[in-house]
Order: C-alpha cells, then sequence, then structure tokens
C-alpha cells in the first residue's frame, strides 16, 4: 500500500493507482476531518507548505496559515452545511509575516468518510506558480539569445585579438629601446587580458564529466573555498536536507555555479561587514516534487538556495543580473551570474531570484535524471 495514503484507512478503498494519481497532479489536494486537521496530502501538496506529509497529517489546517481563524470559519461552515464553494485569489501566508503570500484558487467539497464521518476534500490550484513558470519560459529564451549573441561575437573577437598580440610581440622583438619595448609590453598584456574575458564568454569548452554527486559535498567544498578567501565580519551557515539523494551532474561546474553566486551574496554583504552589521549567507538545500523547469515538468528536483541579509539589489537590475556584463558594481565584470546560469542550464536547470532589502536570494532548481546510455 502507498504511503501516500496517509492515517485514515477509510481513504483507502482507491488503492494504489489512486494515491499515485493523486501525487502526479499539480493542484494541492488535502482531506480535512472534523476538527480541520489534514488526513490526506498529495505531493503537491507537501511541496505547497514546504514540508513532509510525516510533518504534516494531523496538523490543523487553519494553525500553518497566518490569520487561519477567517479560513476556519469558512471551512467549518460549508462542513455543517455540506455545501461546496470556491474562493479565488485566495492569498495564503504560509510562513512568516516577511514571506510572500501564496495565491491559490481554493475549491471546498464537503464529504463523507467511509466511517460515516464529515471530511473536507480541498483543492488549492496554485495561481502564482503559473506566473512563475510563464516568467521562467521568458527568462530562458532570452538568456539563451542573449548568450548566442555573445558567443558569435566572442568568436568574432579572437581571430583579429590574435593578429593583434601576435603583432606586438614581433614588433617588440625588433626594438631595442627598452621605453618603446613597455609600450608593446602594454599592448600584448591587454591582449592577454582580453583573451581571458573573451575565454569567459565562451564558457567552459570541455564537455561535461556526468556522474552521481552529492550535492551537500558541492555545498562543503564551496564553503571550503570561500572561507579559504577570507571574509571577516561574514558568517557562511548552512540549513541541510540530508534524505536528499545523489544528482547526475558535473561536480566542478556545480560548484562554480554555487561559488560564483556565494561570491556574488559576499561582494554585497562585504559593507556591511565593514560597519559591524550582522552579516550572513545562508546555503540552503531542499526537495521539489512536480516542479516545472521551461517547458518540462519534473517528478523530483533539488533546490538550493544561497540567502545574504545584504541590502539586496535594486528592482531595475533583478530581470536583468544573469545576462551577460549587466552588473551593479564599477569594478565587476557581469559574467559571474551569467556562467553560473549557463552552468546551471546544461544541467536542464536554473536559477531564480528574488530580492529586497535585508533578503537577496538566489535559487537553483537540478532536476534529477538518469545518465543516458
Amino acid at each position: 500500500m502507498s504511503n501516500r495514503i496517509r492515517q485514515d484507512q477509510s481513504l483507502t478503498t482507491a488503492g494504489l493507482g489512486a494515491a499515485t494519481l493523486l501525487d502526479q497532479l499539480a493542484t494541492a489536494v488535502l482531506v480535512l476531518d472534523g476538527g480541520l486537521r489534514m488526513r490526506y496530502l498529495n505531493s503537491a501538496t507537501e511541496m505547497l507548505f514546504g514540508a513532509s506529509a510525516r510533518r504534516l497529517v494531523g496538523t490543523p489546517l487553519p494553525g500553518l496559515v497566518a490569520q487561519g481563524e477567517s479560513l476556519a470559519e469558512r471551512l467549518l461552515e460549508a462542513l455543517s452545511s455540506e455545501a461546496p464553494y470556491t474562493e479565488r485569489e485566495l492569498n495564503l501566508q504560509l510562513g512568516s509575516a516577511a514571506d510572500a503570500p501564496v495565491v491559490v484558487d481554493c475549491m471546498v467539497t464537503p464529504m463523507r468518510l467511509g466511517s460515516g464521518a464529515r471530511a473536507l476534500l480541498l483543492e488549492l490550484h496554485q495561481q502564482d506558480r503559473h506566473m512563475r513558470i510563464s516568467r521562467d519560459e521568458n527568462l530562458l529564451t532570452q538568456q539563451q539569445a542573449s548568450r548566442a549573441v555573445v558567443r558569435g561575437l566572442a568568436h568574432e573577437i579572437k581571430n583579429p585579438l590574435g593578429g593583434l598580440r601576435g603583432a606586438a610581440q614581433l614588433l617588440d622583438a625588433e626594438l631595442h629601446d627598452p621605453e618603446l619595448q613597455d609600450y608593446t609590453r602594454v599592448i600584448m598584456a591587454e591582449a592577454d587580458r582580453l583573451q581571458q574575458l573573451v575565454d569567459t564568454l565562451l564558457g567552459p569548452n570541455l564537455p561535461a564529466q556526468m556522474r552521481e554527486v552529492n550535492i551537500h559535498q558541492v555545498m562543503e567544498r564551496v564553503r571550503t573555498l570561500v572561507a579559504a578567501e577570507g571574509h571577516p565580519g561574514i558568517t557562511v551557515r548552512s540549513d541541510y536536507d540530508p534524505s536528499l539523494p545523489l544528482l547526475i551532474a558535473d561536480p566542478d561546474q556545480l560548484i562554480q555555479a554555487v561559488l560564483n553566486i556565494v561570491r556574488n551574496a559576499i561582494e554585497a554583504l562585504l559593507s556591511q561587514s565593514r560597519r559591524g552589521q550582522p552579516a550572513e549567507v545562508l546555503l540552503f538545500t531542499r526537495a521539489q516534487r512536480q516542479f516545472t523547469i521551461g517547458h518540462h515538468r519534473h517528478r523530483l528536483v533539488i533546490r538550493v538556495d544561497v540567502v545574504d541579509n545584504g541590502p539586496g539589489i535594486p528592482p531595475e537590475f533583478v530581470e536583468q543580473i544573469f545576462y551577460p556584463m549587466v552588473t551593479g558594481r564599477a569594478e565587476g565584470t557581469g559574467l559571474g551570474l551569467s556562467i553560473a546560469q549557463d552552468l546551471i542550464g546544461r544541467h536542464g536547470g536554473m536559477i531564480e531570484c528574488q530580492s529586497r532589502s535585508g533578503e537577496t536570494r538566489f535559487t537553483i532548481f537540478l532536476p534529477l535524471r538518469q545518465i543516458e546510455p
């Protein structure tokens, strides 16, 4: 018997097939008993509430929602009258007051359990999720077009750049005046610097070495590298889900992507730490089920969050920060986040960003997949 049919034996009559079917739905489906406690929930409900069924079963639904008293009143009225109702664009505050509310269409249907007890069937259709999917599809399309243009431009620059450096090197060999050689060596040094920039724009040219990877080994490697760089006053802490399965990925590419994001967070915190204000980066991992990336829906996705408590990203930059050469720092190249997005994209995933004053959150989504033969 599937462990997706929880606790109440009267809900198991449909058998394994019904439970498996409900777990494929993107709509959150849950059953409440007469005390408004959860007796059944599918995988989409776990994803919506960010908690496992083990934690949620037996918990009163209104207790998980900020200002849940008004919701409880409406649910109890439906339970007593046995009259279904639908509430459009219901705002559910599932976390702290600082978290953005989840917008859902809520359909409530009274029902009777096998024991004859009254219960409620709830269907929560997340509206903001569809807006996110549409936004992500547009973002991926724009970034792919941007990367194609940048790579084409980089290839066009490489050929004349090589000729420029070669000519400067030949000229340097013909000159015997040290002062004149200083000029040719400046040309060669700047040509080398531009060559490195072009190579960075083109991204890694080696094929990915895909193998089984523990995401937490990747995260701890990033922590070690950041600690070695030395950033006094900035704390890096972790909150990992130890139950996450192994991931098929190139560990070096994942380390580079996460490291670019963490370094970006630390750069945002440097001025804050110099003033003696608390500066912290949180590394966070969880699993998400039935998650859509671009046009593809994945049964299970590993989620990695890099959260800092810095000043936040200006709103005009949030939609552009993954584009090459876009940066809010005078000394920055604007390539770190673009490269990170490209590397994660090679794994079928993507990076999202949400920012406000006091919290910037970069979220990496990595789908679980098998090694292709």
